[in-house]
């Protein structure tokens, strides 16, 4: 009786480790996508077009992951329905157990779009201070929240341009700032460099991953480029199209912190390969 009695408590201590172990994981999980469907209305009338289908994926806190597929595969879809700018059709998302539209409302999200669509009447400084506007903000706290921003993407001297005598970088800079300025928990990219030369999106690379080490935010960053993909994240997730599935899910086992040089490694060029692979098999 002793035996047995000692055996099930140690199956029960057992249990409660794994239970613990459970707890603390689901604890990291910032951001929780089960079973998401999207369809769309067919324009001529037929069937639903479904852009998305059985989306599962967890996020942690912190983490940089990239969104990569092919052009319709959903990846800007999907980064809509997070931010709540799109309702799912069936399945769901949590975001720290609570739903997409509680934290739009809390101001938790900042979004960087392709275009970073400024006010060209507004100065540089105008334009990072906007949404605190909005958010009726202080003004002391706003000034001293948008010098902290420009500081932080390298835009000080720049403050009272406007931003037709911005480059395209530039701009795309200030619109980080921006989307920073209100002091997002999760920062959602939609392609924010495509439109950009490589040396000017290279060194935004750089910069975007020391303001990532600096801010801690996690970040969901949508791309169609497999090395920028490898270069910046933490997992790569391959969406394959029509409609979109997670095809695949790339563990990137590079160093923190990067720096362009890794680009020239075998490990990179090996997790570009094999991303490339997950990509033309779809």
């Amino acid at each position: 009786m002793a035996v047995s009695n000692l055996a099930a408590k140690d199956e029960a201590e057992i249990d409660k480790e794994d239970r613990d172990l459970s707890m603390e994981k689901d604890f990291d999980i910032e951001i929780k996508i089960k079973d998401l469907c999207i369809s769309f209305p067919d324009k001529e009338g037929g069937a639903p077009i479904t852009a998305l289908q059985n989306i599962n994926l967890d996020i942690r806190q912190g983490e940089f992951i990239s969104l990569l597929g092919p052009s319709g595969c959903g990846k800007t879809t999907l980064l809509r329905t997070i931010a709540d700018l799109q309702q799912p059709t069936s399945g769901g998302i949590s975001v720290r157990g609570q739903s997409p539209r509680e934290i739009r409302l809390q101001k938790k999200y900042g979004i960087v779009f392709q275009n970073p669509v400024l006010y060209d009447w507004r100065s540089v400084r105008r334009n990072v201070c906007m949404p605190m506007e909005m958010m009726g903000i202080p003004k002391k706290e706003r000034t001293a929240r948008v010098t902290k921003m420009l500081e932080l993407v390298g835009l000080m001297e720049f403050g009272k341009k406007y931003p037709h005598q911005l480059s395209g970088g530039m701009q795309q800079r200030v619109g980080i700032a921006r989307a920073l300025a209100i002091k997002p928990e999760i920062l959602l990219m939609d392609e924010p460099f495509s439109a950009l030369d490589e040396f000017t999106k290279e060194k935004l690379h750089e910069d975007l991953l020391r303001i990532w080490k600096k801010t801690n935010k996690t970040i969901l960053f949508v791309t169609h480029n497999i090395q920028e993909a490898v270069f910046l994240s933490d997992r790569v997730v391959v969406l394959s199209p029509h409609p979109g599935r997670v095809s695949a899910v790339v563990d990137i086992t590079l160093e923190r912190p990067r720096s362009l040089e890794i680009k020239n490694t075998q490990e990179f060029n090996e997790l570009v390969v094999k991303v490339r692979k997950s990509f033309e098999s779809l």
